[in-house]
């Protein structure tokens, strides 16, 4: 199936079954323990080996040796893979990393040796009887000291363009009524996830198979057949519960190629999972960010100049985190100025975590837009107002497709007692505690991509789906059940879901904010055939054919679902993909964030206190589901504001606090009540759905309504993330 125009009255607008608020279909198992995770199949793997990773003790060098003699000879030991024994290793297509260091090391705890025993203790021992030479060479790892000579990267298709102009930026702001010109900068943070990456791997001849815990097994597949140097139609991986992920479990990382490299040497399964504090130096992270706003306007506060440069690192051949996605299409302005550089860093490589460019340049580009309506004397939430735009504001003439931004702001304000702020810092006392208030919108592109889906029906009338898309925690199993029951007329409980495995047709996965409405997409597409396969089983007018309540009919001819299988099981199998709607318009989600904290006034502690948001993003398959990816995505939005940040020894060149002891997150104790509106909308441009992603979305702005709630306590802006206490302390005294 081909979507090429907007998509007008199909089945799914019953609303049945998809809209409503259904309960994840494979929470029971997650509750009561049954569902199994990466590490976890024991059934299907047995004689398992364990391998275990030891990472570099240098940030940037060489090895001159491994005595690998007194490791070899202890207990239970099997095998040790280097780069000396492990062949030929590429990198992936979207991790630059090489997995396997040798002779070069490119940073920190990047993998030197897989120590493969009988159990995972003597992997363990035997790894600390590893003896590796290594020959130190100066390292980068100061972001701030790179900046002046950092370079503008390569386009990318994941980000937007290093550089975009539009009019007069550098004139305008020069002959602004109004300006401002500030620096602010976001820290390295961690995905942090629940589950840690994990595989079971397992050779039989020539074909592999990966029990593991990845979000996209299309990309999954490719890379590591890539990496391995052996045939795509070889690999087979396997996902079906995923604890958790945020972007850093996107495809093949060190888990997926030393459990292969492992398993293959010893001739036998090997589960391998990394040891938390590998992680943070190992994989991927988000990287630290330079960004300097500006913004000129007249003295009725509409925007005429807006500037928003980024500076980031990586490691070579990495991508720069982009910044500058959403000052591209949030707010209007004749002249505009985007541009992204990109300095060389010796750390681990910086890539995808949640909602990456917009989440981090939200955090600079919505307190400038605080700053600048404090300097107008006008409401930020007016200032953003009256900055509104419905055409892509880089594109004249390109209308978004549907935009609520003012519905947004306004529903948030009223619903949160925004008019109960107070325009002066630190009016409101309560106790020893300053109140504080404050807003940000919120944006984040809604992205959809093709999609495959296969749909069975039996006799009994029942309907099994099977899709490699993925379920991180988000709710895929749930909506994509929702989806078939939908098309096909039945209850949900008459669908079974069957996902995360490569074998079953190509979906994005999860991530980028696009999984749900894609494989919803997939998943339509296949029931439109398989609705024609019933009909015509049943000798039915398609057109006419009407499925509900397990029964299809047409022409006062009733038959049950079930009636069409008799014969066989009924399969039909299809992909939807996409015309050129996307050009045509801006597809895009919106929100608003409010939010209320304390700040106490002698310790400068700070505590949220109220959350809102408000989040229009197209059809809401399952307000349940997507109500909780929100609440999770404002907590994550309390940590990135208020506690995340990996410390760089810049000196060493490593993430100091590698464990999830030094690297703080949100506990319950921290989150207040959260309040979620989803205002009911359709985006008929996006898919027949007509759904778009929201996932990402939760997050943009959040960290920014903290700092500004922040300062509207304590009259102290906090420019440098996180927001702590000692950078209150060191500006109010």
């Amino acid at each position: 199936m081909k979507f090429e125009t907007p998509a007008g009255i199909n089945p799914i607008d019953q609303l049945k079954v998809v809209g409503k608020p259904a309960d994840r279909i494979e929470g029971p198992l997650k509750t009561t323990g049954s569902a199994r995770y990466a590490y976890e199949y024991h059934g299907e793997v047995t004689n398992a080996a364990y391998g275990y990773i030891l990472g570099s003790a240098i940030s940037k060098g060489s090895i001159t040796r491994i005595d690998q003699s007194v490791a070899k000879a202890a207990p239970g030991v099997l095998a040790i893979v280097t780069a000396e024994n492990a062949g030929p290793l590429q990198t992936g297509k979207f991790y630059v990393s090489r997995f396997l260091a040798g002779p070069q090391i490119d940073h920190y705890h990047q993998a030197v040796a897989v120590v493969v025993a009988e159990t995972f203790e003597q992997a363990r021992y035997a790894a600390s009887l590893l003896k590796v030479g290594y020959k130190k060479s100066k390292g980068s790892f100061d972001l701030e000291a790179l900046k002046d000579s950092a370079q503008q990267p390569a386009p990318s298709q994941f980000g937007p363009p290093p550089q975009t102009l539009t009019g007069d930026f550098e004139g305008a702001f020069k002959t602004a009524q109004v300006t401002l010109d500030e620096i602010y900068t976001t820290p390295d943070q961690a995905h942090a996830m629940m589950e840690p990456h994990a595989t079971i791997a397992k050779w039989e001849g020539d074909k592999l198979t990966c029990w593991c815990s990845i979000q996209q097994m299309n990309w999954g597949v490719r890379d590591l057949a890539n990496i391995l140097g052996i045939p795509k139609e070889n690999v087979r991986l396997i996902a079906s519960y995923i604890g958790g992920g945020f972007g850093g479990k996107g495809t093949v990382l060190a888990d997926l190629v030393a459990a292969s490299l492992a398993a293959r040497a010893v001739g036998r399964p090997v589960k391998l999972a990394l040891q938390r504090p590998l992680m943070f130096n190992n994989t991927i992270h988000r990287p630290k960010t330079i960004q300097r706003i500006r913004i000129g306007a007249d003295r009725d506060g509409r925007i005429t100049a807006i500037g928003h440069e980024s500076w980031s690192g990586n490691l070579p051949g990495g991508r720069t985190e982009p910044a500058t996605a959403s000052t591209r299409l949030l707010y209007a302005g004749a002249n505009r100025l985007t541009r992204l550089k990109l300095a060389v860093l010796d750390l681990a490589e910086g890539n995808a975590m949640r909602s990456p460019g917009e989440a981090p340049g939200m955090m600079a580009l919505e307190i400038a837009m605080d700053e600048m309506a404090e300097k107008l004397n006008i409401d930020p939430v007016a200032f953003r107002i009256k900055n509104d735009t419905q055409e892509d504001p880089e594109k004249p003439g390109r209308k978004f497709s549907t935009r609520k931004l003012i519905e947004c702001l306004q529903t948030g304000a009223e619903k949160f007692g925004w008019e109960k702020r107070q325009t002066k810092p630190g009016s409101i006392q309560e106790g020893q505690w300053l109140i504080g208030m404050g807003v940000a919108s919120a944006i984040r592109g809604a992205p959809i991509a093709k999609s495959a889906a296969r749909v069975r029906l039996d006799k009994s009338g029942s309907i099994t789906v099977e899709t490699d898309m993925t379920d991180i925690g988000t709710g895929s199993y749930t909506i994509i059940g929702q989806t078939a029951a939908e098309m096909m007329g039945v209850g949900l409980d008459q669908v079974t879901v069957r996902i995360g495995d490569s074998s079953f047709p190509e979906s994005p996965g999860s991530g980028g904010q696009w999984g749900a409405a894609s494989s919803t997409s997939g998943v339509y597409a296949a029931c439109v055939k398989l609705r024609e396969a019933v009909a015509n089983q049943l000798g039915l007018d398609v057109e006419k054919a009407q499925f509900s309540d397990g029964k299809v009919s047409a022409d006062d001819r009733s038959f049950a679902l079930g009636d069409a299988a008799k014969s066989g099981d009924l399969i039909a199998q299809d992909e939807i993909t996409y015309g050129e709607l996307s050009k045509e318009f801006a597809q895009t989600t919106f929100g608003a964030h409010f939010v209320e904290v304390a700040v106490h006034a002698y310790t400068f502690e700070i505590r949220v206190r109220r959350m809102v948001a408000v989040c229009h993003a197209g059809r809401i398959l399952n307000p349940k589901t997507a109500r909780s990816q929100v609440i999770g995505a404002m907590t994550m939005g309390v940590g990135a504001a208020l506690m995340e940040e990996m410390v760089v020894d810049k000196n060493v060149g490593f993430f100091v606090n590698h464990d999830l002891a030094g690297y703080e997150v949100p506990v319950h104790a921290d989150i207040p009540y959260q309040e979620v509106v989803l205002l009911e909308d359709i985006d008929p441009t996006m898919s027949p759905m007509k759904a778009q992603g929201i996932g990402e979305l939760g997050l943009c702005g959040v960290a920014a309504a903290i700092a500004n709630a922040v300062y509207n306590a304590t009259g102290v802006r906090v420019r440098d993330y996180p927001v702590t206490l000692d950078k209150i302390l060191k500006n109010k005294v």
